[in-house]
C-alpha cells in the first residue's frame, strides 16, 4: 500500500520536521515492514518551474502536429527572456500556465533534459506531462494548470503539481487489514510518536431510516451481514474528479476513471471500507443479495465473462428475467467486482452508492476462484470494520455532491445483522509470562485501550458486564473486548502480541531456554539412526521425495485387489491433479526418483528413504500417519 505523508496529516499531527529515518522505524517498530519512502521532491532535478505559454507558432510539413512554444519563465532561465521549446501536444493555449524543465534537469527514469535544435527551431527544455513528471499514465497531453493555482512564472512547480510530498510504500501482513488505510496507518503512527489521532470512522453520519433509499433483500446474513445505501439524484455527469484526489489516487497506485468511481476508492483509501457505485437507471428491479447458482455468469468490470460457484455472492437485479431460475440476474460479484451491466458510464445522473460488510473467508475463497484479487477483495479477505457502511457512505454522498451537483435522497438502507463482538478473558499475568518483560496491570490495561479495546477489571464488573468469573486461577482477569476495526483480535494470545508491540519489541530480551533435563534417545530412534548409518556407510544416499503420488501407482506397483496400500487418501485442494493422493508406500515416489536420475545418465544409483506413510482409515476426520517406512533402491 502507498499513501503521501501530507495525506496522513490529515489524521494525526506528525511533526512537520519528522525525517523519513524516523518515520521508517516507527512504522518497522509496530511491525509494519516499509518497502520505501520516496521524496517525490529528489525524483525530479535541476530547475522544474511554472511556465506561461505566451505565443505558438504552429509548424507544418511534419508526420505529426508540432508547436513552436515562447514560454515566460521569469528569472528561471537566468535572462528574463521567453523560453523556446518544442512540444506535440495540443491541449494548451497561450496564456495557460504550464510545468518546464528547463535544460540540465532530469526527469524520473533519469531522462536528462537538454537543448536541442529539432524540427528546425531550438527547443530549450521541455513541457511536462504527467507521465513525464511520474505523477500518472496520461501521455495525451501536458499538464495545464487550473486557474488560481498559486505560483508565478519562474516560480518551483514542485509543489504546485504535489511534488513536494513523501510517499510510503508498505507492505501489509495478512493478519492486520485495518492498517490498509490511511485511517489504520494514522492510528498506528499516532500511538507510536505519542500525538494526536482524528479518527474519519468515528465521524457522525445518518443513521438508516424506515423507508430504504432502494429495494434491497438480503437472503443470506452470514454471508453478508450488513448492507447499506443511499442515493445521489441528478449529478452532473461530465463533472470531473478534482485534481487533489486525483493526484492522491495516482499516488496510491489507483488508476482515475470517473469522479463517482473515484470517490468510492478515495473513501476506501481512507476509511478502509470498499465501496461500490452502480448507476441506478440502469438496475430495472429491487435488489437481491444471495449465493450464486452453479452456472450463472456475471461480464464483470474487467470485460470477462466468470462463470459463478454456488459460494459466490452476487448482488442481483430483479427486474431482469434469469434463465436459470435464479431470482434476478447478477450485476455484481459481491465484494470482488462489479458487472458491466450496472456500471457508471459517462452519461450517468443518479448514483448508488453501496457500501456493505462481507465475510472475509468467502471473499477471499472466491477471489482465488476467479483470480481476481481486487483492492476491494484484498482487504475484505483481510477483516474490514463493519461499523464503517454509514460513514463511508456519508463522506461519498458528500464529496460527489460538493463537485457534481445532484440532491441526496434523504431515505438511508442499513440492513445490519453485525453480532457484538466477544468479550476475550485476559490473565492480567500472562503477557508477563509469555514474553518475559514485566508489564504491570495498569500498564497492560493501558496499551489495550490504546488499541481500542474496552477493558474491565474485578470480579464485580466481569460478573455483570461480561458474565465471567474476576479470576482464572487465582489471578486477576481482565475482559477484553476487542474495537470493531480488529478482527484479528480474537485470543488471548494476541492481545498479549498487542501489549508486546505496542511496549516495544526491543524491550524483549533474548533468552535461550533451558533445555529440560532427558534420557537420550528412544529405542525407536537408536534403531532409526542405526539403519540410516550402516545403509550410509554401504554408499547408499539418503533422498527425500514429495509424499504426492497419482492414482494408477497402485496399478503400475502390481499391488493386490485386496492390499490394503491401494486405500490412499484424496487431497481436497492437490498441489497437482497428476498426484492427487497420498502415499501408502515410499517406493512409488522412490521409483520415480531413480526414473529422473536414469533418463538424466546416471546409472550408478544406490538411494533410500525413510519417511511417513498414509493410509486411509473410514471415518477419520484427518489422515493419519502409519509410522516410519523405509525403502531401499540399488541400482
Amino acid at each position: 500500500m502507498r499513501v503521501s505523508v501530507s495525506w496522513l496529516r490529515e489524521y494525526v499531527d506528525l511533526p512537520a520536521d519528522l525525517p523519513a529515518a524516523d518515520l521508517e522505524r516507527a512504522l518497522v517498530d509496530l511491525g509494519i515492514e516499509v518497502e520505501s519512502i520516496v521524496d517525490l521532491a529528489d525524483t525530479v532535478q535541476g530547475s522544474l518551474v511554472v511556465g506561461e505559454v505566451l505565443e505558438i507558432e504552429e509548424l507544418t510539413g511534419f508526420k505529426k502536429p508540432i508547436r513552436f512554444c515562447r514560454v515566460d519563465v521569469g528569472a528561471a532561465n537566468g535572462t528574463g527572456e521567453p523560453q523556446e521549446i518544442v512540444c506535440g501536444a495540443r491541449n494548451f493555449a497561450p496564456g495557460d500556465r504550464v510545468v518546464v524543465i528547463l535544460p540540465g534537469g532530469v526527469l524520473p527514469g533519469g531522462f536528462a533534459i537538454g537543448a536541442r535544435k529539432t524540427y528546425g527551431r531550438n527547443s530549450n527544455g521541455m513541457i511536462c506531462s504527467e507521465r513525464e513528471l511520474g505523477l500518472g499514465d496520461d501521455h495525451d497531453g501536458i499538464v495545464v494548470l487550473p486557474e488560481g493555482t498559486a505560483g508565478k512564472p519562474g516560480d518551483d512547480a514542485r509543489p504546485v503539481v504535489g511534488l513536494d510530498d513523501v510517499v510510503v510504500e508498505v507492505e501489509i501482513t495478512p493478519d492486520r487489514g485495518y492498517q490498509m488505510s490511511l485511517r489504520g496507518l494514522a492510528r498506528e503512527l499516532a500511538l507510536a510518536l505519542g500525538v494526536n489521532f482524528r479518527d474519519p470512522g468515528l465521524v457522525p453520519a445518518p443513521a438508516g431510516t424506515a423507508d430504504p433509499a432502494y429495494p434491497v433483500e438480503v437472503r443470506d446474513t452470514v454471508g453478508c451481514d450488513r448492507f447499506a445505501a443511499r442515493l445521489v439524484r441528478g449529478v452532473d455527469p461530465t463533472a470531473p474528479s478534482p485534481e487533489w484526489m486525483q493526484r492522491r489516487l495516482t499516488l496510491a497506485g489507483i488508476r482515475t476513471i470517473s469522479l463517482p468511481v473515484d470517490i468510492t476508492n478515495y473513501v476506501m483509501l481512507e476509511t478502509g471500507q470498499p465501496m461500490h457505485a452502480f448507476d441506478a437507471d440502469r438496475i430495472t428491479g429491487a435488489l437481491v443479495v444471495r449465493r450464486a447458482e452453479a452456472g450463472e455468469k456475471l461480464t464483470t468490470l474487467d470485460g470477462v465473462t466468470r462463470v459463478l460457484a454456488p459460494e459466490d455472492m452476487v448482488i442481483c437485479d430483479t427486474g431482469a428475467p434469469n434463465p436459470l431460475a435464479g431470482e434476478g440476474v447478477p450485476i455484481s460479484l459481491a465484494a470482488v467486482m462489479g458487472g458491466e451491466t450496472s456500471e457508471v458510464v459517462p452519461g450517468t445522473v443518479n448514483v448508488l452508492f453501496e457500501a456493505a460488510h462481507w465475510d472475509p473467508v468467502m471473499v477471499g475463497r472466491t477471489a482465488r476462484r476467479h483470480k481476481l484479487f481486487s483492492e476491494a477483495a484484498k482487504r475484505w479477505e483481510r477483516g474490514v470494520d463493519p461499523a464503517l457502511p454509514l460513514v463511508a457512505l456519508d463522506r461519498a454522498v458528500r464529496l460527489l455532491t460538493e463537485y457534481a451537483g445532484g440532491t441526496v435522497a434523504d431515505e438511508v438502507l442499513d440492513i445490519d445483522h453485525v453480532a457484538p463482538r466477544t468479550p476475550v478473558v485476559l490473565p492480567v499475568d500472562l503477557p508477563t509470562r509469555r514474553v518475559g518483560v514485566e508489564y504491570p496491570p495498569a500498564r497492560v490495561v493501558a496499551l489495550l485501550e490504546q488499541v481500542g479495546c474496552t477493558v474491565a477489571r474485578g470480579a464485580d464488573r466481569l460478573a455483570e458486564d461480561a458474565g465471567e468469573v474476576g479470576a482464572v486461577g487465582g489471578v486477576e482477569a481482565l475482559s477484553v473486548t476487542p474495537p470493531t476495526w480488529r478482527p484479528d483480535l480474537t485470543d488471548p494470545a494476541d492481545l498479549v502480541e498487542e501489549v508486546a508491540r505496542l511496549d516495544g519489541y526491543d524491550k524483549v530480551p533474548s533468552v535461550l531456554p533451558t533445555a529440560p533435563p532427558g534420557r537420550g534417545l528412544t529405542a525407536r530412534q537408536r534403531r532409526h539412526r542405526a539403519v540410516c548409518r550402516s545403509l550410509a556407510e554401504r554408499g547408499f544416499v539418503e533422498v527425500l521425495a514429495h509424499p504426492f503420488v497419482a492414482t494408477e501407482l497402485a496399478d503400475q506397483l502390481g499391488l493386490p485387489a485386496d492390499d490394503p496400500r491401494r486405500q490412499a487418501v484424496r487431497l481436497a485442494n492437490p498441489l497437482s491433479e497428476e498426484e492427487p493422493l497420498l502415499r501408502t508406500t515410499l517406493l512409488g515416489p522412490l521409483l520415480g526418483i531413480v526414473r529422473r536420475n536414469l533418463g538424466r545418465g546416471l546409472r550408478d544409483l544406490a538411494l533410500y528413504e525413510t519417511g511417513a506413510v498414509f493410509r486411509a482409515r473410514p471415518g477419520a476426520g484427518r489422515p493419519p500417519v502409519m509410522g516410519v517406512d523405509l525403502s531401499v533402491i540399488n541400482i
